[in-house]
């Protein structure tokens, strides 16, 4: 498995909050949805609230 770098941002109560983290996975579209679940259970988001920007390898 590779390590990507996901970088994005989701809504706070003080405006955008930015976030940068790194996760294992065997593909970009599973390292997405696995930061989409662990944001989502964390801080009570949909996953519609998440904007992911960049997926990098």
């Amino acid at each position: 498995m590779s390590t990507y770098t996901v970088r994005g941002s989701f809504p706070a109560r003080d405006g955008p909050q930015e976030f940068e983290t790194e996760v294992e996975a065997p593909n970009e579209n599973v390292a997405e949805e696995r930061i989409l679940s662990n944001l989502g259970s964390q801080h009570n988001l949909k996953r519609t609230q998440i904007t992911i920007d960049e997926v990098a390898a």
